[in-house]
C-alpha cells in the first residue's frame, strides 16, 4: 500500500486540511509534526505561543488517535527528518500545507528541491488563506497597498468550499517509526508563568470549532457595535485557533455563510460582513509580508528609516509590565502577560502609547507582542505595529495620536476592564478611573490608592508627549527634505 506522509505545521486540525484529505484519498497516512526552530528563521516562537503548540499537538495527537492513527513528532531540521523518514517507512510522498512567512518560503523551497532530487513525490496545499498571496493583484498587476480595495477585489472571488475528511478509521503505516515525547520538544515554560493561560484557554481543533459555533450563534450579530469593547466579550477570540490552523479562514466563511440560508442575504448582518473583513485583514497582511518580505525588520515607508526613534529601557520595561500609570493601557498590558491574549481595541491603544507618547520603536512593541502572545502572527503583527506607527502600508498617520483617557472613556465606560486588570484602583469612582491623579486626594484615600506608591503616577504628560511625537515628524520630514 502506498505511504504518503503528512508533514504538519499550522494547520493543526483533521478537518479542512487538504494536504491530510488527498494523502488519505490515496492509501496510508504517516502524520508528522517536526520541531525545528531554525525554520523560522529571525523569528522563532515566543514562549506563549510555544505553550499553546505544546497542547494543540497534544489534541492534534489525540484526534488521530481516534481515527487509528497517531503524530509522530521529531526534532530537526525538516530536510534531514524527511529524508530519515522517507527512508526508515519506504514513503513514496510528502504532502503539507503551505505557510508564507519568508523564511518557511525559503525552507519549503529547498525541501522541495531535495525530495525530487531523490524521486520522492512532494506536494503542498492552501489551507491557512481564503487567497493566496501571489494570485491577487490591482489593475496594474502589482500587489495592493490599501486595504479596502484590495479586500473589494477578494469580495468578487469565489472562496473554496472547506474540504471533508471522510468518516472512519485512518489507513496506517504498516510499520511506525520512532517518535520523540511531547515533552522532549521543551515547549512548556521551566518556570510555571502559564497558569493565567490555562485558566483561560483550550487548544485544539474541537475547541475552536466550539468557540466558533458559540461566535456565530450570537455575539457575531453584534459584532460591529461591540467588539471595540474590551469590557464586553463581542469578539471571536479566534486569532490564536487560526493562527495555529485549528480552524481555517475557509470554515469561518462557511459558518458565516450559513447564517444567510433563511434571509438569502450574504454576510446575514453588519455584524458578520464586518467579521469577515476582519478576516480579509488577516488575508491583507499575508499579502503584504509575502510581497514585502524584509517589513518584520523595516518599514514599508522608506522615509520612516530616519525617524527619530528613543531608547528608553525603563519606560519600556514600565510598558510591558503595565506600570504607565495610564489605566487603559496597563490594563491591556496586564491582561496580555496573564492571559496571552489583549483585546484588538486595546492593541490600538498600547501600541500607540509606545510609539507615539514614548516614541520608542514600532519594533520593540513587535517584539514584545511575539514573544508574549498567543496568536503572534508574523503577518498581522508586523501590519499592527506598522498600521500605528504609521509607516505600513494603509497605515494610520503618524500624526494620529490616541488619547488613552477619552480611549478608555469611550470603549470602557464603567470602567470594567481597568477594575478587572488593574485592581489596585477598582474602588476609584468611574468619573476618574481612566484619570486617577485628576481624582481628590479624598477620593483616592478612601479607594485606597496612593500614587506613585500602589500605583504609579503618569510616566508621560499626554499634552506634552503629544507635542513631541509630532515634533518627531517634524524632525524626519525636514531631514527628507
Amino acid at each position: 500500500m502506498a505511504l504518503t506522509i503528512v508533514w504538519f505545521r499550522q494547520d493543526l486540525r483533521l478537518q479542512d486540511n487538504p494536504a491530510l484529505a488527498a494523502a488519505c484519498a490515496e492509501g496510508a497516512i504517516l502524520p508528522v509534526y517536526i520541531w525545528d526552530e531554525a525554520r523560522a528563521g529571525r523569528w522563532p516562537l515566543g514562549g506563549a505561543s510555544r505553550w499553546w503548540l505544546h497542547h494543540s499537538l497534544a489534541k492534534l495527537d489525540e484526534a488521530l488517535r481516534e481515527r487509528g492513527s497517531r503524530l509522530v513528532l521529531a526534532k530537526g531540521e525538516s530536510g534531514v527528518v524527511l529524508q530519515d523518514l522517507i527512508k526508515t517507512t519506504g514513503a513514496t510522498k510528502i504532502y503539507w500545507n503551505r505557510n508564507y512567512e519568508p523564511a518557511a518560503i525559503a525552507c519549503d523551497k529547498l525541501i522541495k528541491a531535495s525530495l525530487a532530487a531523490a524521486g520522492v513525490a512532494a506536494q503542498s496545499f492552501n489551507a491557512s488563506l481564503l487567497f493566496e498571496p501571489h494570485t491577487i493583484q490591482n489593475k496594474s498587476g502589482r500587489p495592493f497597498q490599501v486595504f479596502t480595495p484590495f479586500w473589494k477585489h477578494c469580495l468578487a472571488l469565489p472562496v473554496e468550499a472547506p474540504v471533508k475528511l471522510p468518516r472512519g478509521e485512518l489507513a496506517a503505516p504498516v510499520r511506525w517509526p520512532a517518535s520523540i515525547d511531547l515533552a522532549a520538544l521543551g515547549l512548556l515554560p521551566t518556570i510555571k508563568w502559564d497558569a493565567g493561560l490555562a485558566a483561560t484557554w483550550q487548544p485544539g481543533e474541537a475547541a475552536a470549532i466550539q468557540r466558533l459555533k458559540k461566535f456565530t450563534s450570537g455575539a457575531i450579530d453584534q459584532y460591529a457595535e461591540e467588539r471595540n469593547r474590551p469590557d464586553l466579550e463581542g469578539t471571536s477570540a479566534l486569532s490564536s485557533y487560526l493562527h495555529f490552523g485549528e480552524v481555517s479562514p475557509r470554515q469561518i466563511w462557511a459558518a458565516v455563510r450559513a447564517l444567510s440560508k433563511e434571509s438569502g442575504v450574504f454576510p446575514a448582518s453588519r455584524g458578520g460582513q464586518v467579521f469577515l473583513s476582519e478576516v480579509g485583514w488577516r488575508e491583507f497582511a499575508h499579502h503584504l509580508l509575502y510581497h514585502f518580505p524584509h517589513t518584520p525588520e523595516e518599514p514599508l515607508r522608506s522615509d520612516f528609516t530616519t525617524f527619530p526613534w528613543r531608547s528608553d529601557a525603563q519606560q519600556l520595561r514600565a510598558w510591558q509590565r503595565g506600570q504607565t500609570g495610564y489605566p487603559i493601557v496597563d490594563a491591556g498590558l496586564r491582561q496580555l502577560w496573564a492571559t496571552g491574549w489583549m483585546h484588538n481595541r486595546v492593541r490600538m491603544i498600547v501600541a500607540s502609547f509606545l510609539v507615539k507618547h514614548l516614541r520608542i520603536s514600532w519594533r520593540d512593541g513587535a517584539a514584545w507582542f511575539w514573544d508574549t502572545l498567543l496568536d503572534a502572527d508574523l503577518a498581522s503583527n508586523t501590519l499592527g505595529w506598522q498600521w500605528t506607527a504609521g509607516c505600513g502600508a494603509d497605515a494610520s498617520p503618524y500624526f494620529r495620536i490616541f488619547n488613552p483617557i477619552l480611549q478608555g472613556v469611550k470603549f470602557d465606560p464603567e470602567g470594567s476592564y481597568v477594575r478587572r486588570w488593574v485592581p489596585e484602583i477598582s474602588r476609584v469612582p468611574t468619573e476618574f478611573i481612566h484619570q486617577p491623579w485628576a481624582a481628590p486626594n479624598a477620593i483616592l484615600a478612601t479607594a485606597g490608592v496612593k500614587l506613585g506608591v500602589n500605583y504609579p503616577q503618569p510616566i508621560v504628560d499626554h499634552g506634552e508627549a503629544r507635542v513631541a511625537a509630532l515634533g518627531a515628524l517634524q524632525a524626519m520630514r525636514s531631514q527628507k527634505g
